[in-house]
């Protein structure tokens, strides 16, 4: 494999709309962070940038709910985010944000320069118009029913249930999120990149020269390909974001999607003078880290806009991680169901290193993962403490008490002593062969297995029971004890930067470079080792049980949040009123030509009627009959698309509009009173 000139990584710029939490860290930044630093260990020229994506519409709807501006909102979360990845020791060379004066020019001027060439389409299409709120709808502004999953919470530009991306008005039943009412379509001009012709260059590029890309990359394009491409829309009506550089284009901003990866040049602009030969020269090896929910933007739209242009690279590779669930349910910000890095930081002050290696170790790199607690406190435990940490502390101690703190003499070596020295060399090739394929998880692996080979060289050795009757053998095995400490010290560097800053300074070697791994000779006879002291420390039961306690207590808060509040006090005689009897659903069938309507028969114990009831989205006609409900039988009929609907039946509504008849829990004789 050729070794590139120069090497780009950029990191999926987060919202600016809320805190980091392990999901992003799994996904995105740490196995970016991981890649960036071995590199640099390898003496290779490497730029790693970032930011925060600062427009779209997550942003005006953050700030509509916090009821501030959209400048406060990103200001607020751009500066808590950067100082999160900043503790978490992230090392970006650069985090920017797309607000930028230079991103907004670099932004605008590609638009221009693409406008320019006639290489948009400007097309009249409708658009949804929230009538009560007097404004157009941007895709995020739309919810509604997945055609193709069928997922309640589907968003106007993308279905995170099942990763589809849409069109607002393929939802079935939107509604805004401005107001929640449903919305109606009116004409508005927007500009599309015509994705459908570079579908050519797309097909060779990604399927024939990119084959070796992961699979789930891999696959998604392909889906995309062989589903066909349209034309996509890269304006948006909204007041928040990059003007339109028209002059007859007020009120109209670049949609997101455009915006945001062009924040990966912009902020390399800002990084250095030099930055076209990071981006222009074919010598660069450009590497996208990002969630699967971004594989199309960054493997099929923003490959079209650099090859639109002409002048830029493409990505070499785009390593996409899959999702990081929690304690077996998917991460929701809204439900506030995350550990939040800054929180963790302030919770578990100093062990930066056991989340990044317990996020390693679980990286959601082919499939979803799930993150637990328990699994955290047994990683940290069994593997940092019992293995990584028990064979440094037994190293460095056992030479602190037999030699004086320094490295003693080795003697002749048998054939466990070379066999273990040989497997220095042996690791450090596997762990290099997995970083550069972008196999983090086994690359970690196999560093702890240097780890595991110490821990059972010494165990099987026993120097503290030598020491009695053979001094000699006793500096042998400390000698390459040490020898495989150094070793650490070095190769675990890309994944536990803060343990290999204190591995160094208790073997009191700090300028080891990696090329130098491997050996079983880096420590000289007579070196003198400082004292140790813990790597890391046992996390106990109160600590879990306290996070544990913490996502319970957030998720009530989060559902009680959902619950409708109680509406006005009646009196006892004003419910007296409603008379409410058991029935049995006799005929169902769907009203023709709408959606929600069911038309029910039903005895009552009274008498059978009609009653025609909005709920045909949660239940099929057939599930309906036979079944018991409650029903209102003396509210006044009402006519509802020609039916005259005879009461109404009860029905439980959650937060996400879901409906569940209300039943008795057994059968019941029709017309018994509810009371």
């Amino acid at each position: 494999m050729n070794t590139p000139k120069r090497y780009l990584i950029t990191a999926a710029l987060p919202y600016a709309n809320g805190p980091v939490h392990i999901g992003h860290l799994a996904g995105v930044y740490v196995p970016a962070d991981i890649y960036a630093r071995y590199l640099r260990l390898r003496g290779r020229d490497v730029k790693f940038v970032c930011g925060s994506d600062e427009h779209g519409v997550a942003i005006t709807i953050k700030a509509r709910q916090e009821e501030v501006s959209p400048k406060e909102v990103v200001d607020k979360y751009h500066n808590m985010i950067k100082q999160s990845f900043d503790q978490f020791g992230i090392t970006f060379d650069i985090y920017s944000r797309t607000t930028s004066k230079v991103h907004y020019e670099t932004a605008s001027e590609f638009f221009k320069n693409l406008y320019d060439k006639g290489l948009f389409v400007e097309q009249t299409t409708e658009q949804f118009y929230d009538n009560e709120a007097g404004q157009f709808l941007a895709d995020r502004y739309v919810s509604g029913t997945c055609p193709n999953c069928h997922n309640d919470g589907a968003y106007g530009d993308q279905c995170e249930s099942c990763g589809s991306s849409l069109n607002a008005t393929d939802l079935i039943n939107p509604k805004s999120a401005l107001t929640g009412t449903k919305p109606e379509l009116r004409e508005t001009r927007h500009w599309f990149m015509p994705l459908d012709r570079y579908e050519d260059f797309l097909r060779n590029w990604i399927l024939e020269e990119n084959k070796d890309w992961k699979s789930n990359v891999y696959g998604q394009c392909k889906s995309w390909l062989d589903n066909g491409l349209q034309p996509r829309s890269i304006s948006r009506d909204l007041n928040w974001g990059v003007p339109i550089p028209l002059p007859d284009a007020e009120g109209k901003v670049l949609y997101v999607w455009f915006d945001a990866p062009i924040g990966y040049i912009s902020a390399t602009k800002e990084l250095t003078t030099d930055w076209e030969k990071y981006w222009k020269d074919q010598e660069t090896k450009l590497v996208h880290f990002i969630g699967k929910d971004n594989i199309v933007f960054h493997c099929v739209i923003f490959p079209s806009i650099l090859q639109a242009d002409g002048t830029y690279i493409l990505p070499d590779n785009v390593p996409a991680n899959e999702f990081m669930n929690l304690e077996n349910d998917k991460i929701s910000t809204s439900r506030n169901w995350a550990v939040w890095l800054h929180e963790y930081l302030d919770d578990f002050p100093g062990k930066q290193d056991v989340l990044r290696y317990v996020l390693t170790a679980n990286m959601p790199e082919t499939k979803d993962n799930d993150f637990t607690w328990k699994d955290f406190q047994d990683r940290n435990n069994n593997e940092l403490v019992g293995i990584l940490g028990n064979f440094v502390n037994r190293a460095m101690v056992l030479t602190n008490k037999y030699f004086d703190g320094k490295v003693p003499q080795s003697g002749s070596l048998n054939e466990e002593d070379q066999t273990v020295l040989a497997d220095i060399k042996q690791y450090k090739a596997a762990i290099e062969d997995n970083l550069e394929h972008f196999k983090f998880r086994e690359a970690l692996k196999e560093m702890m297995n240097l780890a595991r080979l110490g821990n059972k060289y010494l165990a099987d050795n026993e120097p503290w029971k030598l020491i009695k009757h053979d001094e000699q053998r006793v500096k042998t095995i400390l000698n390459i004890s040490l020898q495989l400490t150094a070793n650490l010290a070095i190769l675990a560097e890309p994944f536990l930067p803060n343990t290999a800053v204190a591995l160094k300074e208790f073997i009191n070697q700090p300028d080891k470079k990696w090329e130098e791994a491997g050996s079983g000779q880096l420590l000289e006879t007579g070196h003198e080792l400082n004292k140790p002291s813990l790597l890391f420390a046992k996390v106990e039961d109160e600590e879990i049980q306290k996070q544990l306690d913490k996502l319970i207590n957030a998720r009530q808060k989060a559902e009680a949040s959902d619950i409708e509040p109680a509406k006005e006090e009646i009196s006892f005689d004003e419910f007296n009123k409603m008379d409410i009897r058991v029935g049995t659903v006799l005929e169902a069938e769907k009203v023709p030509k709408t959606k929600k309507l069911l038309k029910l028969t039903i005895h009552t114990g009274l008498d059978k009627r009609t009653v025609v009831s909005g709920i045909a989205e949660h239940y099929q006609p057939e599930e309906m009959i036979g079944k018991q409900v409650c029903i209102l039988v003396n509210l006044a009929p009402r006519k509802i698309r020609g039916i005259e609907s005879q009461g109404m039946i009860l029905m439980a509504e959650n937060g996400e509009g879901k409906l569940v008849s209300v039943v008795p829990d057994e059968k019941f004789q029709e017309g018994a009173v509810v009371r």
